[in-house]
């Protein structure tokens, strides 16, 4: 059986951390691992962790730039394991969602699954994140319409890092550039399988999706950065 590695990125999210974490943990197997790169918390947030006193909790410095990007790019850095899943601070996992992310990747690379959006009280506001967010199927749609790649509602295989590391400077977020890295370079899956609770409040920003006040001109820089990034990559000459 792979290892798995669940990768957090933190930042003074005490509120929510253990809610999330005690949905994480009892997923996995004694061999696997949760990866939590702090980016410098003040809050309280790794007393939290900390107090879990679990052996698959492995605590790194991140970064300590105050960028989501930046700091899950350090905790995926430091994952081991060969199925690999994004997860944010302040979500909450159903059961079973680690189970249907491992059975779909025996047949891709990566998977997106939808999810059920709520309040910061878990009420449901939503219930397809894939709706809300009018998510299309297909690589040149969510490369040059609109991004479907949401990072907490994504796993993949170690192959798939591989490609993606070290992440180019220009990308806008993790997430979407490991989304095309697997959609173009491997395969891509989206299941409507609702695997989590998307929490969606005023202090989110490290998920795809919680709040996004790009201009066009914005919107459009990031797909000419990711596009040209992924013809490097495909070309061999990043």
């Amino acid at each position: 059986m792979y290892m798995i590695s669940i990768c957090i990125a933190t930042y003074n999210g005490a509120r929510y951390i253990g809610e999330q974490l005690a949905s994480i943990l009892k997923q996995l197997s004694a061999e696997d691992e949760v990866v939590v790169s702090d980016d410098g918390s003040t809050d309280g947030t790794l007393d939290i962790v900390r107090s879990f006193n679990d052996h698959r909790i492995r605590i790194v410095d991140g970064p300590q730039r105050h960028s989501p990007t930046l700091n899950f790019e350090w905790a995926l850095r430091n994952a081991k394991g060969e199925y690999i899943f994004l997860a944010d601070q302040d979500d909450v996992w159903l059961d079973g969602k680690v189970r249907r992310c491992v059975e779909e990747l025996q047949m891709c690379d990566c998977v997106v699954s939808d999810a059920r959006v709520t309040d910061s009280l878990l009420n449901t506001t939503s219930e397809s994140l894939f709706q809300l967010m009018h998510v299309r199927r297909g690589r040149l749609s969510n490369l040059l319409w609109r991004n479907g790649y949401t990072g907490c509602c994504m796993a993949f295989k170690r192959e798939v890092l591989s490609k993606a590391l070290p992440f180019p400077t220009d990308i806008p977020m993790h997430d979407i550039w490991i989304g095309n890295v697997a959609a173009f370079c491997g395969s891509l899956h989206f299941i409507d399988d609702r695997l989590l609770l998307f929490r969606r409040h005023d202090a989110a920003t490290s998920c795809n999706g919680k709040g996004s006040n790009y201009s066009l001109w914005q919107k459009l820089s990031f797909r000419w950065h990711t596009l040209k990034n992924i013809v490097k990559l495909k070309t061999g000459i990043r």
